[in-house]
């Protein structure tokens, strides 16, 4: 049976003794980001242009994975809950998990001849690789972020580790999405356009190794300095069906997570799309891939700390709000880019509107888990930010469906078969459909209030 709901006014987090360094957790960012970064940037051209698995074939397996992690998100967020364990909630798992995703991307960018040159076994086994990546992916997520809220119950401490966490996260975007062409195709490898490049995987297959022992380390090492709170330990178990029709009922769930879903699947599309738009559209190489990822990413940087200004002087709600739509104006002037020059200038212009919605999304989101402690009496972090996840790990479904239509309407097939027009086929896919995502989202969150944010600005 839950304990009864605190009074009002209750904090959601009680004080502990043992405190975690915001550095220490926000370093697990880095960690949990190397690994799905080049899984997500990589995976499309690595199995479409690479090794020439059809595009709708990719597409439907991408779409079935996506289905499956949305469903086990859920599912690894109720048995952290839980657990009870001398290690704390979260610790096991994000261990685990670690381990898990480090041979399972290894395997995934580790193609053996024979199956490569199978399509049927091709196809399978990048099916249970993807998903063995994702779900163990899901796994650290639904832990690592369930801890912002426990560790940190002070607003001003919170805002200052999820800062921390976004900077990691963009320095992994730099190494991971920036550096990755480059180092594949130049440096570890060679182009698959070069004369006398017989395999051009094989750099690819060599930065999974490294990327993923780094991303694994880091998060081992993030866990092991984790002091989760010993109090939430003699709470009563949250229920699954009672946790699952609360959070249902929560219009919070439902509006803040339509939002992260269309921005998620617009920054999808742009991760796993960018290195077939600098081939086709710009017919440029890795090193232009890289040099176009690491300047819009380093061009968030300081980016995200002018919006962290504008979090303290407006307060999260309002930020995320504004942030929004700047995001999506951002993707008109990438339509237009003809040269690495334009694309770069159109890239910075869609940092402005990323690094809004990075500085402000987890602490939105962090928001409403308080108000469920509060009104509820029992922390379920991992469950709730699992659901959230649910909605964002569909966007497997728009990715599969924009990766279709480009078959369907501009019939590229693969790399062996690129149709008529591949540089307009991947221009559409980079900027039109992360464009009506992100307006769709800037419209569903006008309907957002977010608990605890009226009329009241961060302390951060």
């Amino acid at each position: 049976m839950e304990s009864p709901s605190p009074a009002a006014g209750t904090p959601a987090y009680a004080p502990q003794s043992r405190r975690t360094s915001p550095g220490r957790y926000g370093i697990g960012m880095l960690g949990t980001s190397i690994p799905i970064n080049m899984i997500r940037g990589s995976m499309l051209f690595f199995y479409v242009d690479l090794l020439g698995m059809n595009a709708a074939t990719y597409a439907t397996v991408y779409l079935f994975y996506g289905v499956v992690d949305a469903i086990d998100n859920p599912v690894f967020g109720y048995l952290s809950d839980r657990t009870r364990t001398r290690w704390g909630r979260r610790k096991p798992y994000l261990i685990v998990g670690a381990a898990v995703l480090l041979g399972s991307m290894i395997a995934l960018f580790t193609v053996p001849d024979s199956v490569a040159t199978d399509a049927t076994t091709l196809v399978i086994w990048f099916a249970t690789f993807a998903i063995l990546s994702e779900a163990a992916d899901s796994l650290i997520n639904a832990n690592y972020g369930a801890l912002l809220p426990e560790l940190f119950p002070a607003e001003k401490v919170r805002a200052r580790a999820n800062a921390i966490r976004q900077a990691c996260q963009l320095i992994a975007m730099i190494l991971a999405l920036g550096l990755t062409p480059v180092l594949a195709q130049n440096i570890l490898g060679c182009p698959v356009d070069a004369a006398g490049c017989t395999d051009p995987t094989v750099g690819y297959s060599t930065l999974a190794v490294i990327f993923g022992v780094i991303g694994s380390g880091i998060i081992i090492y993030m866990a092991l300095g984790v002091r989760e709170n010993p109090r939430i330990e003699n709470e009563a178990k949250p229920r699954l069906w009672s946790s699952l029709k609360q959070i249902l009922g929560n219009r919070h769930f439902w509006t803040i997570g339509v939002v992260n879903a269309c921005f998620g699947s617009a920054m999808a599309l742009v991760l796993n799309g960018l290195q077939l738009y600098v081939r086709y559209t710009l017919e440029g190489d890795g090193l232009d891939a890289t040099i176009l990822q690491v300047a819009v990413v380093v061009s968030a940087i300081p980016l995200i700390l002018l919006w962290a200004r504008l979090v303290r002087r407006w307060g999260a709600e309002r930020t995320w709000k504004r942030a929004l739509p700047i995001g999506a104006l951002g993707f008109v002037p990438l339509y237009f880019a003809d040269s690495l020059a334009t694309a770069v200038i159109a890239g910075v212009c869609i940092a402005v509107g990323y690094a809004g919605v990075l500085a402000t999304n987890d602490l939105v989101m962090a928001r409403v888990l308080d108000e469920d402690a509060r009104r509820h009496g029992v922390h379920r972090e991992a469950i709730f930010f699992a659901a959230f996840g649910v909605l964002g790990r569909l966007n497997a479904v728009i990715v599969s469906a924009s990766l279709a239509s480009l078959t369907l309407v501009f019939g590229y097939v693969s790399g062996e078969d690129p149709g008529p027009d591949p540089g307009t086929a991947f221009r559409t896919y980079i900027s039109v459909y992360p464009l009506i995502l992100l307006v769709l989202g800037t419209i569903v969150s006008r309907f957002v209030r977010v608990p605890g944010w009226d009329g009241e600005k961060a302390t951060a």
